[in-house]
């Protein structure tokens, strides 16, 4: 049993590459929006009863794909910084930890000019709705830019919560600024199967 966890800053492509790795294997893709865009029908983005609810229901049903067995793919937009984010993901992974199976982190960058042109994509605007206002958009993808949401950004250290994490588990990064969702995924799944990647 295997559980991939994809992340990366916003509109770096983790949904599409999910997508595209799920439908070359057996994998199973639980992406970010598929909770956060129903949650945002009933309550506004960050208020407790929304934190609550996308932690607790994520967490339900990572659980229970472990129990019955099934290989998982889930994405995250994950400070690397934050120990907040850091403990949330494990406990995420928790139930795959307790079961022997085989987790491993795919980081993908891309730069901010090619993560904007993403954020426009009709795949994107139509999954998730949250997305649609492209100027608040735009807005947020540049905003969150003050985080660390790659392994390659040194500004904070390296002794951040998010890295801790991953030196506990297979790492893979890929640069998919000039990839396509396709070509990320092949190179994943060549990873998965022993390969030793791009950047491994």
């Amino acid at each position: 049993m295997q559980l991939v966890v994809i992340f990366g800053p916003p509109a770096v492509g983790k949904m599409t590459v999910g997508r595209a790795l799920a439908g070359r294997s057996g994998f199973r893709l639980f992406h970010n929006h598929a909770l956060i865009e129903p949650l945002l029908e009933v309550f506004d983005y960050g208020t407790p009863p929304f934190n609550r609810l996308l932690e607790s229901t994520r967490q339900r049903v990572v659980e229970e794909a472990a129990q019955v067995g099934q290989d998982l793919i889930l994405t995250y937009v994950w400070g690397l910084e934050s120990q907040a984010d850091a403990d949330e993901l494990t406990r995420q992974i928790t139930a795959y930890v307790d079961r022997g199976a085989t987790v491993s982190f795919v980081e993908l960058t891309a730069d901010l000019d090619s993560r904007l042109a993403r954020n426009r994509t009709p795949l994107r605007l139509a999954e998730k709705r949250s997305k649609r206002d492209i100027e608040w958009s735009d807005a947020n993808v540049r905003e969150m830019e003050r985080f660390v949401m790659n392994t390659q950004d040194r500004s904070r250290g390296t002794d951040l919560p998010g890295l801790a994490l991953l030196q506990a588990h297979r790492h893979l990064h890929i640069d998919n600024t000039e990839l396509s969702a396709d070509e990320t995924a092949e190179l994943i799944l060549r990873w998965l199967g022993g390969d030793d990647g791009p950047d491994a």
